[in-house]
């Protein structure tokens, strides 16, 4: 099942698959993110924004969230979880606003399915021209020479009567701009199980790599990746949050 079919016909699992996933951490974390290092305005629009689980946590902060997604299922969802917020079916490596936001996110390592240098290039400039003065562009992202291919992440989750099982880990075959995100998900109910199998097309980029890319555009600072405490990247891990502020 290539691209984006899997979340297509699976919009309604998609917050089963990410059940792990503490949301109101890494939504409070990038508002101090926001009051620390941009402009505290409250004007936010989240990039691939999914089924909007951080949309609905900016709102609940007094943000006045938005929406961005290329998969109209999923914002579809969102609207349900989020009816004050305004959702749009755009691509994040070419995406216009009307009205400048003071924040845009990027969670959930999303960055990545910009899937080629130059159309990360390509959102990193849209994310830049959206953004007014003192603005943050915010992210996670992982670096290409830190993947290990053999490492994945698994939880089950239990929904309508089905045990799901979920799987997914980063491919990398150590050279190029390409990488992958392998997903399995597993579902088994009344003694019959389906396996669907999926991989996603990312582009592998280095730490160096992507703040020189970024670094035209923005005054750029990277943090561990981690949701409780800001404190600077030590140059050695593999995830990262960086914050990209707009001068």
């Amino acid at each position: 099942m290539p691209g984006n079919a899997l979340y297509t016909d699976l919009s309604g699992y998609y917050d089963l698959m990410c059940a792990d996933i503490d949301y109101r951490a890494q939504s409070a974390c990038v508002h101090r993110v926001q009051q620390i290092f941009g402009n505290a305005g409250t004007r936010h629009l989240d990039l691939a924004c999914g089924t909007g689980p951080h949309v609905r946590h900016f709102i609940d902060a007094g943000y006045q969230s938005a929406g961005l997604d290329i998969n109209q299922p999923m914002l579809d969802h969102a609207a349900l979880r989020c009816p004050e917020a305004q959702f749009c079916a755009q691509d994040m490596c070419g995406f216009t606003l009307n009205e400048p936001v003071d924040l845009i996110t990027c969670f959930l390592y999303s960055i990545h399915y910009s899937a080629s240098i130059d159309r990360l290039k390509a959102c990193i400039a849209a994310a830049h021209s959206a953004l007014a003065v003192g603005g943050v562009f915010c992210f996670n992202a992982v670096d290409k020479n830190t993947i290990d291919n053999t490492s994945f992440v698994s939880h089950n989750a239990t929904h309508d009567g089905s045990l799901f099982g979920f799987s997914s880990g980063w491919n990398y075959s150590g050279a190029g701009e390409r990488q992958t995100l392998k997903l399995r998900i597993e579902r088994t109910q009344a003694g019959d199980t389906q396996v669907w199998h999926d991989e996603h097309p990312m582009v592998a980029v280095s730490f160096v790599e992507l703040q020189a890319l970024l670094a035209p555009y923005f005054e750029v600072h990277v943090l561990a990746h981690d949701y409780q405490k800001l404190v600077e990247w030590d140059g050695v891990a593999g995830n990262g949050l960086f914050v990209c502020v707009k001068g």
